[in-house]
């Protein structure tokens, strides 16, 4: 295997970063960069990585970005790629989020946003589809994910159905786990681990030190944070998360200036939880965006780093398996609820109804999304 420098894994990512579309769907282009092209890992840790990153909380796409980096150059390399590989979709975001805070009530741009919000439904119902085809396999993932729903809709937190369905999970799913017959010998790696420690200290350090230095920036992390610990199964995962806890509990935005950021978010590059960047910088500006974009990447990419030594001997466990799968099948419910719920914000019309139909039949047939958006976004600036 090649040994990259810490410069070439950043400006390698940071190029692959600028065309990052398609969340998941990145996985494959990562693959070619670090296993085809330039043999950082080989195909078997690779795979692993996949399974890791799958498994635990995060942004799948930004996750395999770290774990790359982490094999071939450890924490440094993790960070200088997870950094280079988010940095385009920031940046854009941000530019996005500014111009939106001072132009969203002029007629066309009302009009780009109205259309917009009919396919950021059509994007969440398909996003719904796919994490349903690929988790439903029989009755009791049906049953959880129909409870999940239910009481996500009389209004329990998102954060109490999640814990419910992990230890769910144990006793619906405990006939299901898998153990390999073998595994190779672990020791552990004593450097990464302490490095892992110092990393988490210097996190804890700077959210106190937020604490101190503005009460409101520290709350902005803080739920950042917590939504970002929860959100197994991708970006998707977050969104029920962050619409509950900013739109429904705080109020710190309405549910139409939250689909407008879901929207931004898509037509740049990089994981839809780039969201909370357009939610700092409206609540706070700069250092808003900044708190936030910070604290919904840290948590998963510290759980990766501290998981990874672990995780041969972790995925062995029907328990952890079984805690997987339930909290997995328990966001099936809670992207439908969001799918529901957003599109009775809408005031749909013959126009809406038939362009909502040809995005989401377009994401049903993998037309890029991409193309998705901005055709969408050409339609509603010159129909509706």
């Amino acid at each position: 295997m090649h040994n990259p420098n810490i410069f070439q894994l950043f400006i390698s990512f940071l190029k692959l970063g600028l065309t990052a579309f398609g969340g998941p769907a990145m996985v494959a282009y990562i693959k070619g960069l670090s296993v085809n092209r330039n043999k950082w890992l080989d195909e078997d840790t690779f795979k692993n990585g996949v399974a890791l990153c799958q498994s635990i909380p995060g942004a799948t796409a930004m996750q395999m970005a770290a774990y790359v980096g982490l094999k071939a150059k450890g924490i440094t390399g993790a960070l200088a790629s997870y950094i280079g590989f988010g940095l385009p979709a920031f940046v854009l975001i941000l530019v996005l989020s500014a111009a939106y805070a001072v132009s969203h009530d002029i007629p066309k741009v009302v009009s780009l946003f109205n259309g917009l919000k009919v396919i950021v439904v059509a994007i969440i119902a398909n996003a719904t589809y796919s994490f349903g085809e690929s988790t439903i396999k029989d009755y009791r993932d049906i049953l959880l994910a129909v409870a999940s729903a239910f009481l996500f809709w009389l209004g329990m937190s998102p954060f109490v159905v999640i814990i419910g369905a992990a230890f769910a999970g144990i006793v619906f799913f405990r006939s299901s786990g898998f153990i390999p017959s073998s595994i190779s010998p672990w020791k552990p790696d004593a450097i990464l681990l302490k490095q892992a420690f110092l990393l988490i200290l210097i996190s804890l350090a700077g959210l106190t030190g937020l604490y101190f230095a503005d009460v409101k920036l520290f709350k902005l992390a803080a739920l950042m944070l917590k939504i970002d610990l929860f959100a197994f199964g991708g970006g998707f995962a977050s969104l029920p998360l962050m619409f509950h806890e900013i739109v429904n509990v705080r109020g710190w935005m309405d549910n139409k200036t939250f689909l407008d950021g879901i929207a931004l978010g898509q037509v740049t590059p990089g994981p839809i939880v780039i969201t909370a960047t357009f939610v700092g910088y409206l609540l706070y500006g700069l250092t808003g965006a900044l708190a936030a974009t910070a604290a919904i990447f840290t948590p998963s990419f510290l759980i990766l780093i501290v998981v990874t030594p672990f995780f041969d001997r972790l995925r062995t466990s029907p328990y952890f398996l079984n805690v997987t799968k339930g909290i997995l099948t328990s966001f099936v419910g809670l992207l439908f609820f969001v799918t529901v719920n957003f599109a009775s914000a809408i005031q749909w019309d013959s126009v809406r109804v038939l362009l909502g139909v040809a995005a989401l039949i377009s994401l049903l047939k993998k037309v890029d999304i991409l193309y998705v958006v901005l055709i969408g976004a050409v339609i509603s600036i010159s129909m509706l």
